[in-house]
């Protein structure tokens, strides 16, 4: 068939941008209000509250035998839900949790998970299930005509679209979801504060967040713990319905032992052993011996930290672990859900209470209304049997004689056609001389309860009173005290890493392919060190193992690192590179360490260079720090140790095609201090002429009184004490002086102490 045959008389045709915008605006408002934000109402999300009606109708209430999960979720799927079983059967699991719902609405028997995997539950086929009193809130009134029912998803049955809670779910369970656009999180609170809240409002209408506040201090949740978030940020929290709170987890000290006893909602014992495990072994805890877990079924949590001894400052130890581990976590709030008007909402506390308070009074009223219209039409039954009873024997005939009695019994004691249907179901047992009595006992009954309903459906003040008097009831019923406690504490601070060091001498040595390693003690010769094939030595300094080692590359950036960090020099080393990010090509001429205040001369082969504190080099991430500007072509040269002495000597040696050395020396007075910076000129270095390379500076040193100055030429060297220096004597920027023969090949130069 050819594409001129085809016929599209009666298709619709729409732009395909119109289209797939339709559809994905269909597809978010299904997922937002039919999948992942809970109803103000009930505080349930659809299959939530399918489960619970499915099982409701399965005759799984408390008091009844555990049946077979998958028989519950075979019904919910089959009858309400046409989704995946595992979705449903681990929306089950959820509401069976006692350490993730607050007030569980599921009576669960076998493996339901634990707090250290909530996903780790049996196959529905082996777990059994009922639910437990709690969710009598939710079904209580249920069949006396609360709430509204919908066709199912195929139309052969009826589902509820809310449940008749007689308590605000929503807060009491909270809820997490995330829809498209929008999320939910909502925490788990109180229900004894929250009834009381509720019937704060009823008494109070004009009671204001702080009312309210001073009742629920805050979230509840079901596995403890502390919430140590300032009052006010919390009072923002429930202002806005949207905020954040801390959590943090209790612990007891003992006899050189730190015993957590409960820990945060939704933290994992067995991640936080991992997570402490993993700071002792790299020696970040060194003030813990060993953590290990004594938890049964008597202390559901029981985390215990060996400290090395009574001595250790166990709130310092705790202060670290709740800055560095799940031991104290954050959690979202945001207060968001489908309001009675079906729209997604985000609400603070007192809107949210206030809006539930006025479904429940909508619900009270429908049930009163229900049960009258009940009474009513039992009354209006009663009189037909009162008056049958009262003409008994006329009754009799005309049942007896009439082809259609019940006509005539409707026409001759003016009966309705309930009454007259009535009174033909009556038994012949009934018919005994008591049950007139029986008729009128009952009818004075209804005739008081029904006065009753009317009068308070009449008044207002007595519609909220019964609201008032059932909300009490049920906090009474279903409610328990506190378990989260609400403490005002300092946030928590990590413990400085160089606080957990020893403070130890090491040498930190350098070689020429860029390998680091540090080696414990000053007393190590780095020369004698073990090296790579093809590599050697470059640089070595000398500090203490809580010091930071600053690495000088050859484009002028510093980058510090740890010194206690580096691996032993018992190996090779590691090449900087694993440590930090140079630019390409680059090499490091040298290590610096020492304390903060030490002054070190920076300078480039093309003769420039400046003094510079070495606190000014430290770099706080793997890039480094640009300190010394390198002209083109040019690249930095080691670091020179700047004594503390206003006559220490400038020593600088070049050497020109690296055959004709010279050696410069002025007083380090004339050298600038700077932090960063390309800086003064030390050395008139010629520049390239013809074949010849050009002139280098290629080290420089700074000598106090009393030193000596090292000159290194190949396998040979020469050492020049502080007096002899006066022969190449000059002013800076100046050529210095030729250095012997025979050292005219310098390659380095170095400052010596005079105990050296």
């Amino acid at each position: 068939m050819s594409p001129g045959d085809l016929n599209f008389d009666g298709v619709e045709r729409q732009p395909l941008k119109t289209f797939t915008e339709k559809a994905y605006l269909d597809y978010s408002m299904y997922v937002i209000l039919d999948r992942a934000l809970p109803q103000l109402a009930d505080g349930l999300k659809p299959v939530q509250r399918r489960i619970v009606y499915a099982m409701s109708e399965l005759g799984l209430s408390a008091g009844s035998k555990h049946k077979k999960s998958a028989r519950t979720i075979g019904d919910v799927i089959g009858k309400f839900h046409p989704h995946g079983d595992s979705a449903a059967y681990e929306a089950m699991v959820h509401m069976a949790q006692d350490f993730s719902y607050r007030y569980p609405l599921i009576d669960g028997q076998g493996n339901f998970g634990s707090t250290d995997d909530p996903k780790s539950f049996a196959a529905m086929r082996y777990t059994e299930s009922r639910l437990r009193p709690y969710s009598e809130t939710l079904l209580a009134e249920l069949g006396q005509g609360t709430v509204e029912w919908t066709p199912n998803f195929d139309g052969t049955l009826e589902e509820p679209a809310l449940l008749p809670a007689r308590l605000p779910n929503v807060l009491l369970n909270g809820a997490t979801g995330i829809a498209v656009g929008m999320a939910t999180d909502i925490p788990p609170h109180n229900l004894r504060e929250v009834a009381n809240a509720c019937v704060k409002l009823l008494d109070e209408p004009d009671a204001t967040l702080k009312d309210l506040l001073k009742l629920i201090p805050g979230p509840d949740l079901p596995t403890g713990a502390e919430i140590v978030t300032p009052k006010s940020e919390l009072r923002a929290m429930y202002e806005t319905g949207t905020g954040s709170f801390r959590a943090r987890a209790v612990y007891e000290v003992g006899d050189g032992e730190v015993i957590i006893v409960a820990l945060p909602y939704q933290v994992s014992g067995s991640k936080i052993q991992e997570q402490v495990a993993a700071q002792i072994r790299a020696k970040k805890l060194p003030m813990v011996e060993n953590v290990r877990d004594e938890s049964d079924h008597e202390d559901p949590t029981r985390i215990v930290l060996e400290l090395r001894s009574n001595r250790v400052d166990a709130e310092q130890v705790m202060a670290h672990l709740f800055a560095t581990t799940d031991l104290e976590r954050t959690y979202r709030v945001n207060v968001n859900v489908i309001t009675l008007a079906g729209k997604p909402q985000v609400m603070g506390l007192r809107d949210l209470l206030t809006e539930w308070l006025a479904y429940r009074t909508r619900t009270v009223t429908r049930r009163l209304e229900y049960r009258l219209g009940k009474v009513n039409a039992r009354l209006h039954i009663l009189d037909g049997l009162l008056i049958a009873y009262l003409n008994l024997d006329e009754v009799i005939r005309i049942v007896r004689t009439e082809d259609e009695p019940k006509a005539l019994l409707m026409k001759r004691f003016s009966l309705s056609n309930e009454q007259a249907e009535a009174i033909l179901e009556t038994k012949l047992r009934h018919l005994a001389r008591l049950e007139e009595m029986k008729i009128r006992g009952e009818q004075a009954e209804l005739a008081a309860e029904r006065d009753g309903i009317e009068s308070t459906l009449k008044s207002p003040a007595k519609l909220k009173k019964l609201i008032r008097d059932e909300l009490v009831a049920d906090a009474e019923k279903y409610g328990d005290k506190r378990r989260t406690k609400i403490v005002e504490r300092e946030a928590a601070k990590a413990i400085d890493e160089t606080e957990l060091v020893v403070a130890e001498p090491v040498t930190v040595v350098l070689s020429t392919a860029g390998f680091v390693r540090q080696a414990k003690g000053h007393e190590i010769d780095p020369k004698s060190l073990s090296y790579k094939t093809g590599d050697g030595f470059q640089s070595a300094a000398r500090g203490k193992s809580t010091q930071q080692a600053v690495f000088l590359d050859s484009t002028g950036r510093t980058y510090s690192v740890l010194a206690h960090t580096l691996p032993s020099a018992r190996g090779q080393g590691e090449p900087m590179s694993g440590r930090v990010d140079p630019p390409d090509g680059a090499s490091f001429p040298s290590v610096i360490i020492g304390e903060p205040g030490d002054k070190w001369l920076l300078a480039s082969d093309a003769g420039y260079g400046f003094i510079v504190k070495l606190e000014e080099l430290y770099a706080r991430n793997r890039a480094g720090k640009a300190v010394l500007a390198v002209p083109e072509g040019a690249k930095a040269i080691a670091a020179a140790a700047v004594p503390a002495h206003p006559k220490a000597l400038v020593a600088v040696a070049a050497t020109l095609d690296g055959q004709d050395g010279r050696l410069l020396v002025f007083p380090v007075a004339e050298v600038p201090e700077m932090a960063r910076g390309k800086g003064n000129k030390l050395f008139n270095v010629h520049a390239p002429k013809g074949d010849f390379f050009g002139e280098v500076m290629v080290s420089a040193a700074v000598v106090a009184p009393g030193g000596r100055l090292r000159v290194v030429c190949g396998e040979r060297a020469m050492t020049l004490s502080y007096a002899e220096l006066d022969s190449y004597r000059g002013e800076r920027a100046q050529r210095g002086a030729m250095l012997p023969k025979t050292y005219r090949r310098v390659t380095m130069i170095e400052a010596e102490s005079a105990d050296a």
